[in-house]
């Protein structure tokens, strides 16, 4: 039987951008760093409140995948908050622009798209 979620996996581009974006940016916490030295890769884990992960990977020149929310694969990744004008507020003030607030039209909650450092899109949704 499945609990929960436990962890994203996403690979950028540039390991110190994401890496900054992901924890000073977004506010995420550093669980472990981990350098790979036969895969030149970093594998940074990140908490994301009490329960998510998100593992951020670097490999060299990793390819190109489509990130248009219709595109196959994942559409995006969705944090929650409790207050969604203070965190797109605390993003604009770190340079990241989010698109207007909609309403979900089944739930009736508060969400927001705005992007990482290598076009992948994350959503803010009200709890």
């Amino acid at each position: 039987m499945l609990t929960h979620i436990h962890h994203i996996a996403i690979i950028c581009s540039d390991y110190e951008i994401s890496k900054g974006f992901y924890v000073h940016t977004l506010g995420c916490r550093v669980i472990e760093e981990t350098y790979r030295e036969e895969r030149n890769s970093y594998k940074l884990d990140l908490a994301v409140g009490d329960f998510g992960q998100i593992e951020l990977f670097s490999f060299p020149e990793p390819p190109l995948r489509p990130t248009q929310p219709e595109a196959r694969g994942l559409r995006h990744l969705a944090f929650g908050t409790e207050d969604l004008d203070a965190e797109v507020a605390r993003l604009a003030e770190q340079g990241v622009e989010c698109e207007p607030v909609r309403i979900d039209e089944l739930t009736g909650k508060r969400f927001t798209f705005f992007r990482d450092p290598d076009d992948l899109p994350l959503e803010l949704y009200e709890n």
